[in-house]
């Protein structure tokens, strides 16, 4: 059975989080669409501090399903004129400094951006920015670093509970044997977008996919010609790794 969105979809991205004055709009950014997550309403006025800090943590508690799945890009956006996005990065920056401080694999890269995000036409119309095209390559290949990072830490150690593979028989074999979140630590499958346009194994890599994030795997497209695709590509392509401290 084909799989009824991935292909018209495409691949995770980013998150966009696009702020207006009395509610936040979350979407998902994939390789062929943009599609709405949740909408969150603010309680209240945005003079009242209490219903403003209820409305950064609802973000932030919708944010985290998407984080643990490996999509760590996020662009933050508010219309011309308005501080919504910078009191939003101002909270995280107060309250969740983890996000933007930490080596780990909890971290996020974030961008802001001037525009409105509140509606399909509206975000249609951001999406054919040059900023918007901008920031998102910036988050992302933030994003790829850290991840190329942790790769190679996880190459040089020893540890036995460590693991690189390479070949999608085995990271198939790996991934659906795993049966418990922390049995080996932080996980990994990466792979170049180049890698999944060509392959012949186009409904096994998208059950692959669909199966490791169901496992707390995560898992990211990385753009072939970029530095971090061109390291992935070293490897054929398809990786998967795990790490079981912080890089």
């Amino acid at each position: 059975m084909k799989p009824k969105h991935s292909y018209k979809r495409g691949h995770p991205v980013a998150l966009l989080v696009g702020f207006e004055q009395d509610h936040a709009v979350l979407w998902q950014v994939f390789s062929q669409v943009i599609k709405p997550y949740v909408t969150l309403r603010l309680a209240g006025t945005r003079k009242n501090g209490r219903s403003l800090y209820d409305l950064h943590e609802s973000v932030i508690k919708a944010l985290k399903p998407v984080l643990e799945e490996g999509v760590t890009s996020i662009v933050v956006t508010a219309p011309m004129k308005t501080t919504y996005a910078a009191d939003f990065m101002s909270h995280v920056r107060k309250h969740h400094a983890y996000l933007i401080q930490s080596k780990g694999s909890n971290r996020a890269t974030f961008a802001e951006l001037v525009g409105s995000a509140d509606l399909p036409h509206s975000v249609a119309e951001l999406a054919k920015t040059k900023e918007f095209s901008e920031s998102i390559a910036q988050t992302t290949s933030g994003e790829a670093d850290y991840i190329i990072t942790a790769l190679e830490k996880s190459l040089s150690q020893t540890d036995s509970n460590r693991l690189v593979l390479f070949s999608l028989k085995e990271i198939e074999d790996k991934i659906y044997d795993r049966e418990k979140r922390d049995d080996i630590g932080a996980a990994y499958l990466v792979l170049t977008d180049e890698y999944l346009a060509e392959s012949k194994n186009k409904n096994r890599i998208q059950r692959l996919l669909q199966i490791s994030a169901n496992k707390k795997v995560k898992t990211r497209v990385i753009v072939a010609d970029t530095p971090a695709g061109k390291r992935i590509k070293q490897f054929g392509g398809l990786i998967f790794f795990t790490m079981t401290t912080k890089p």
